[in-house]
């Protein structure tokens, strides 16, 4: 499949951290996708995920993937586009916020990928997930400036949000404020204002929209299309527990990479000499 004619398009999925088998099916969904980058979210340090990056590097694409520490869960970015490292730095829990940089017509594209902790009612999930909100606040680049994207599986939801949640506390809702405080605009809310989708539901049949785009100011008059994708999600086949979510820019890839089918990559032999 090809993105759209004239058009950078990524896709933020939540693997959720899957078993090689899983990793399989998945991987076949994902060589499937138009898009030119995906930003994969709960990735851990397991068969399935080692899996999973190494077929799309012996494919030929740009994987930027920091193995997370055993216990932990992360991100990672693989792309059919040249990649340099982004300019996002934060320094705690570094694994869950991974971030690149494409080259387009209109000037270098920062994509930041995040995986944002859940939490629970404990007091130490609670410290976690807020000191990591905290550090994202200095650590990912503002959106007033420049082109940017950050993206992926936030665990927050926005202040306006229906159905509203008393579990979730004001330094959560504060972290999808302050995007917008730093220049950032919700995608999704941008070009559907009124419209109400849910990326998770929970067993009780309560949706939450968990999975985010924001993009910069400078880049919202490109914005040409953005949407859930439930398949995964809803579908038999049950590659995840969370829907996708597209994002489509009026913007050109300055070049691609020369990839092959990830399904089909084997490990390419060393020479002997």
């Amino acid at each position: 499949m090809t993105s759209q004619a004239g058009t950078l398009d990524v896709l933020t999925f939540n693997l959720n951290n899957p078993s090689r088998e899983r990793a399989e099916r998945q991987l076949a969904y994902l060589a499937a996708r138009p898009e030119q980058v995906l930003v994969l979210t709960e990735t851990v340090d397991s068969a399935g995920c080692a899996f999973m990056a190494s077929q799309f590097v012996y494919a030929g694409y740009a994987v930027t993937f920091p193995r997370p520490e055993r216990g932990e869960r992360g991100a990672m970015i693989v792309s059919r586009l040249p990649t340099q490292q982004g300019p996002a730095s934060v320094e705690y829990l570094p694994h869950r916020a991974v971030s690149v940089t494409v080259a387009t017509d209109e000037g270098p594209l920062d994509i930041t990928g995040l995986y944002v902790p859940s939490r629970d009612a404990s007091e130490a999930k609670t410290t976690r997930k807020r000191t990591f909100l905290e550090r994202c606040r200095t650590g990912l680049p503002r959106g007033d400036a420049g082109l940017g994207l950050v993206l992926g599986d936030f665990n927050v939801l926005e202040p306006e949000h229906r159905p509203a949640y008393r579990f979730f506390q004001p330094f959560e809702y504060g972290f999808y404020a302050w995007l917008g405080e730093a220049g950032y605009r919700d995608a999704f809310l941008a070009l559907h204002p009124d419209a109400t989708e849910y990326s998770w539901v929970g067993r009780t049949g309560d949706g939450y929209r968990y999975d985010h785009v924001h993009a910069s100011a400078s880049l919202t008059a490109k914005l040409r299309a953005c949407s859930y994708v439930h398949g995964p999600r809803k579908g038999t086949d049950r590659l995840t527990d969370h829907s996708a979510l597209t994002v489509s820019l009026a913007l050109r890839p300055a070049r691609t990479l020369p990839v092959a089918d990830p399904t089909e990559a084997v490990e390419p032999v060393p020479a002997l000499f």
